[in-house]
């Protein structure tokens, strides 16, 4: 008996060590899938806290340096009469400086401020010191990283050959710090073992793209006279835009109209929908900057949306064994006898519910794309209108051109509202748009595909009286509106069987109210999808038109379109530029006598004299004149050898004995 229970206990303790799990169909050891392991914390020989106080450091040394070459630029003149100042970081109002280096400092800013989001060390630097807390570093790391970058941006405002220097040694050491720390570490634990590196796209490509440009100003800095250069660059914009609108107008034949009508129509389509460049017009520098933002507010967001959620649902999917058929039981859902058939119909439902997502993303991301575009075309439209001096059609309140603090408060935050209403919009998008893909999917066409889980069309098929009376209802009423109670007579509707009218309505009622109740859900589900789609489109109010100014980012553009025609006309600083041209000497090359005149000055007095625009021939004469006054400015100060044979000089010279 002894030798017999020993012989068990043997047995049974060799049968409980020979299995590796509590169930005979589950997965043979070395077969099952292998979870990843967490990302370990890499350490990069260059800390990072070191790094960030070396940048900063620098950064303050450059800033002081840029603030004595400017002192030093201001005062050298005539010493005593300038004032010592930072240079700016950005000119907003001026239309001919250069547009890709605010872009680019403001996509590397906005993306740091992204990469802030997971990180523990908000202010790296002060990890030399001690390790803060995360709460209030935070919000002062928001002022830390606009000021680390403000060198970047002013070296390009200074315009000197030592400020080029200094933005290519600025810009070089912020991108070789960024590439080493990138190349050393690519994997972090946080959210994705990969975010960091794909979040940090956007910030080198900005980074590159000012550590080529700013070597290359450095260059032409040497190899060209400065001050010319700027001259030109200065009143370039404003010159087109003038030339643009004193330009003579041809008109297109009609053949080539007829011969391709259908392109002509599709171009001008695509041309009302889709922002292009147009000759003599150029966006401010404000919408520019907001356009670079909300580029790089879609790729932050999707970015996050997506690696923060799809790396989730394949590790689920990947880890699914039989267990799950038991998980399942417990919730009374039984979906096979067989478990492994189970397994392998929640691995298609969560790649479905994967499929999902990725599209949901995708139409968001597209939709938010073309809505910005077209409201591209909108800014320009509604800045031509502004500058032609029409009223627009922009609330109900009296538009007033002069600026206030309301407007200038306003136009200082339009490009960072613009990049919080494209950030929350594609994420409301995504949310709406996850769901109804995902009740489609799940409701709809999986069921009709296998055949099974018909909850949809069970419920259809109970409740199927209800519809019927409902689509009933609705094509009778619509029957008998056209056949039984509208004629027409001698060409005018009229309403009859006025009695049989007021039956139907009174009999119909209830059934109405039902209707009703469908109608008044199907409207808040296009007001929510209508709002979601144009969350971030700021020209365009959520609200009624008498309540648009109630809106706040409407009534943040509307303030905005008011500074940017206050300040910045172009027309306005084109016809200064003129002015100030005209009484600033110029130097003149020795040449013959002053009634010579140079080729092709009389042509171009004549052109802008003349003109063959119908509507400008029926403003009347007052237009007329004020047209002529304008063009003959121009022409003087741009041909100042026709001033010898103004009616006044020659006054002047008769009198003095000249000859006629």
């Amino acid at each position: 008996m002894s030798s017999q229970a020993a012989g068990n206990e043997t047995a049974g303790a060799t049968e409980d060590y020979s299995y590796g799990s509590w169930y005979i169909d589950g997965p043979p050891e070395g077969e099952g899938p292998k979870p990843e392991g967490p990302v370990p914390l890499c350490q990069s020989s260059i800390p990072t806290s070191l790094s960030h106080a070396c940048l900063a450091s620098l950064s303050l040394l450059a800033l002081l340096l840029l603030a004595v070459l400017l002192r030093r630029r201001q005062l050298w003149p005539h010493c005593g009469h300038g004032r010592p100042g930072l240079p700016s970081p950005v000119d907003f109002l001026a239309e001919d400086k250069p547009r890709m280096v605010p872009a680019a400092v403001f996509m590397i800013l906005f993306s740091s401020l992204c990469l802030l989001l997971p990180d523990e060390d908000p202010l790296p630097f002060l990890a030399l010191v001690w390790t803060p807390s995360q709460g209030p570093w935070k919000m002062l790391a928001l002022l830390y990283y606009p000021a680390l970058y403000y060198p970047l941006a002013a070296c390009a405002t200074a315009r000197h050959g030592a400020a080029y220097l200094l933005g290519s040694t600025l810009s070089c050491a912020h991108f070789g710090v960024q590439v080493w720390q990138r190349v050393e570490c690519p994997q972090t634990p946080k959210i994705y073992k990969y975010y960091s590196l794909l979040a940090s796209l956007p910030l080198l490509l900005g980074l590159g793209f000012l550590s080529l440009w700013y070597p290359v100003q450095l260059v032409r800095s040497f190899s060209h006279k400065a001050g010319a250069g700027f001259e030109v660059l200065q009143s370039s914009y404003s010159e087109e835009y003038l030339r643009y609108l004193l330009r003579r107008q041809k008109l297109e034949s009609s053949s080539h109209t007829s011969k391709h009508g259908f392109l002509s129509r599709a171009w001008i389509c695509f041309r009302h929908h889709i922002y292009t460049p147009q000759r003599g017009f150029q966006l401010p520098l404000k919408l520019v900057l907001s356009a670079t933002l909300t580029g790089t507010a879609i790729y932050q967001v999707a970015l996050l949306l997506l690696v923060g959620v799809v790396p989730t649902i394949q590790k689920v999917r990947a880890g699914i064994t039989t267990d799950v058929s038991y998980l399942l039981a417990g919730f009374g859902i039984a979906l096979s006898e067989d478990r492994q058939e189970v397994v392998e119909l929640v691995k298609h439902h969560l790649w479905a519910l994967e499929v999902c997502y990725i599209s949901a993303l995708v139409l968001s991301c597209t939709l938010t794309f073309l809505v910005q575009i077209r409201s591209l075309v909108t800014h320009r439209a509604n800045l031509r209108a502004l500058y032609r001096g029409a009223t627009p059609d922009l609330g109900s309140r009296a538009w007033t051109p002069h600026p206030s603090r309301q407007a200038i408060f306003c136009w200082m935050s339009f490009s960072a509202y613009q990049t919080a209403f494209t950030c929350l919009g594609l994420l409301v998008q995504q949310i709406i748009f996850f769901l109804g893909t995902t009740a489609l999917t799940f409701l709809v066409f999986m069921p009709v595909l296998h055949g099974r889980n018909l909850l949809l069309l069970r419920a259809l098929e109970s409740s199927w009286p209800f519809w019927l009376t409902l689509a009933l209802a609705v094509t009778l009423q619509n029957m008998a509106a056209h056949w039984a109670f509208l004629e027409t007579h001698h060409g005018r509707p009229e309403v009859t069987n006025r009695r049989a009218l007021s039956a139907v309505v009174f009999l119909l009622f209830p059934i109405n109210v039902l209707v009703g109740t469908m109608v008044a859900a199907w409207r808040v589900l296009l007001s929510a999808l209508h709002n979601a789609i144009h969350l971030s489109q700021m020209d365009l109010s959520l609200l009624p038109p008498r309540a648009a100014t109630f809106d706040p980012g409407y009534y943040t553009y509307r303030n905005f379109l008011k500074i940017e025609v206050s300040q910045s006309h172009p027309a306005v600083t084109a016809f200064c530029t003129l002015l100030l041209r005209g009484w600033t000497p110029q130097p003149r090359p020795p040449a013959g006598p002053q009634d010579s005149l140079r080729p092709g000055e009389e042509e171009e007095g004549m052109q802008l004299l003349q003109t063959k625009d119908p509507a400008a021939k029926r403003a009347g004469p007052k237009a007329s004149h004020s047209r002529a006054r304008w063009g003959l400015a121009y022409t003087l100060l741009h041909n100042p050898a026709l001033q010898v044979f103004r009616k006044q000089a020659l006054s002047g010279a008769w009198a003095n004995g000249a000859q006629p």
